[in-house]
């Protein structure tokens, strides 16, 4: 693909034109604009991927102007690029886009400012078609909507287009997550709401759907006469670090369960949609969603584990536990870890537990989904093997080293019927070996071409509050106990392992691929 203004659809990989546009970003000054939004922009055009032509403008409090805002971001790009060095030729070229609107965001006069500088671009799609990329914190959301469509730049009905792109979190509960889409769709369609998670642009995530619905030997597997269960993990190896204070706010069912998990959960699970348009695969995730069984106070003690780690280490480098981190209370019960065993009452998953967890300061930063088949008989080799004939498992890595892999049983060679399980792995590096985009640069892509199937959308959004808050009023002012605390650098508590016993299943450790 080499057109400069057009691009490969997402799922469904229909290319489509794309329209000359101009992309806001409110909170230019910030983190996320520095390592993500405008490296993914400068690769984009780098491929001749973004349209034939675009302006790029920065919102933001600070004194800049645009040589400065444009060397800051330089800089940045010199740190935070995937391609090393930066290619100066299309650097410039680049940047010659990049224009910076000074302003508060509570000022009106700010907005009126850049009203001024889009018409100034002197053509009509630069003026109408704009990408509101809102970088900044959730409680500042609803004030932007309302002031840019005061300055007559967020219409329903246009001219033009107007697309509003924003970053979780979604709320903290149900209640916020209604208020925040109240604000949304005040002054916009939820059609042109694009809530982002990164997780859904990684590549090994959207291949979950071809994997599913284009192989017809896995096809026919895909339920509940096939699969004994489900285990999803998202591990990290880090601590908390520096985000104490986000954390005793979030904690992990809010920082991964409640996006993340739950929707690789949803493209793991849903029924096949009727096309690869946006909302017919949305539909699909949010039935999926609405089919988790309901969990009570009594159903959250026997199916949902917390944890917090202490101190400890990790390869061999000492932590500090949780409560010693920076900003976090002493006291604190806020959960490090979470495993949940869940359960979907439709036809295809009836009786299969699916079970998720994820953790800070545990061995490994990985995140895979292992579907485990129920075993053979306890006859021929089941019966003479024993343990040594173990159930087949299909293992979808999502980060790192990208792939899928098939245990299966093989004979040890030799004279005696010994047994041993082995793998068929295939790796997305080996096989295809070519440029993968980074999850910012397919999001915005598909921001720019108006394709929403791998944003999340409002009913989504508030369906997987409502699971969320229904564990979080089951643990509501129950201490954590001894077997839910874990040391840094273990795979979680004792609790957890106690979970998946209830049925005589174990945690599998992720799959190391060399």
């Amino acid at each position: 693909m080499n057109n400069s203004n057009s691009a490969e659809g997402g799922i469904s990989g229909e290319r489509k034109i794309l329209d000359p546009c101009t992309i806001a970003i409110f909170g230019a000054s910030g983190d996320l604009t520095a390592r993500k939004l405008i490296p993914a922009l400068y690769h984009l055009f780098k491929e001749k991927l973004m349209p034939a032509s675009f302006r790029v403008v920065g919102f933001a409090r600070r004194e800049k102007n645009d040589e400065s805002w444009r060397t800051e971001l330089r800089t940045a790009l010199d740190q935070f690029s995937r391609t090393k060095p930066v290619d100066d030729v299309v650097w410039t070229a680049f940047a010659a886009n990049l224009f910076y609107c000074q302003g508060d965001l509570t000022d009106a006069a700010a907005y009126q400012k850049m009203e001024v500088l889009l018409t100034s671009f002197g053509s009509k799609p630069l003026r109408e078609n704009l990408l509101f990329y809102l970088a900044i914190s959730p409680s500042q959301f609803g004030e932007v909507v309302e002031q840019v469509h005061n300055a007559k730049l967020l219409n329903r009905e246009g001219p033009g287009w107007q697309r509003v792109v924003v970053e979780k979190p979604f709320g903290r509960d149900l209640a916020s997550a209604h208020q925040l889409n109240r604000e949304l769709t005040r002054y916009a369609h939820e059609q042109q709401v694009f809530r982002i998670d990164h997780y859904l642009g990684k590549e090994t995530v959207q291949n979950i759907l071809m994997f599913r619905f284009s192989n017809s030997i896995f096809e026919r597997l895909w339920n509940r006469e096939s699969v004994d269960h489900v285990q999803i993990t998202v591990s990290e190896k880090l601590g908390v670090g520096e985000r104490g204070g986000y954390y005793e706010e979030s904690g992990a069912l809010r920082d991964m369960v409640q996006n993340h998990m739950l929707q690789v959960l949803s493209l793991i699970a849903m029924e096949p949609p009727v096309s690869l348009e946006a909302e017919a695969v949305r539909d699909e995730k949010v039935k999926l969603l609405k089919s988790i069984r309901h969990l009570t106070p009594t159903d959250v003690a026997k199916q949902i584990v917390r944890g917090q780690y202490f101190a400890g280490a990790v390869d061999g480098q000492p932590r500090p536990g949780y409560r010693q981190e920076t900003k976090v209370n002493p006291s604190s019960n806020v959960e490090t870890f979470a495993a949940l065993k869940l359960f979907i009452d439709n036809w295809r998953w009836s009786g299969v537990p699916f079970y998720l967890r994820t953790g800070k300061n545990l061995p490994m930063s990985a995140s895979e989904v292992r579907i485990q088949f129920r075993p053979t008989p306890n006859v021929l080799f089941a019966a003479k093997c024993g343990d040594g004939l173990q159930p087949n498992a299909l293992t979808l890595r999502l980060q790192p080293n990208e792939g899928i892999s098939l245990r299966f049983n093989g004979k040890v060679p030799g004279m005696s019927l010994g047994v041993r399980p082995v793998r068929m792995h295939f790796s997305y590096d080996s096989e295809f070996g070519a440029y993968t985009p980074e999850a910012y640069e397919r999001l915005l892509l598909e921001a720019i071409a108006g394709d929403a199937t791998l944003f999340i959308r409002r009913d989504e959004v508030e369906t997987a509050w409502q699971i969320v808050d229904s564990i979080r009023a089951g643990w509501d002012g129950k201490p954590l106990t001894n077997r839910e605390f874990y040391s840094a650098g273990t795979w979680g508590p004792i609790a957890a392992d106690d979970l998946l016993a209830q049925l005589g299943h174990a945690w599998h450790e992720p799959l190391v691929v060399k």
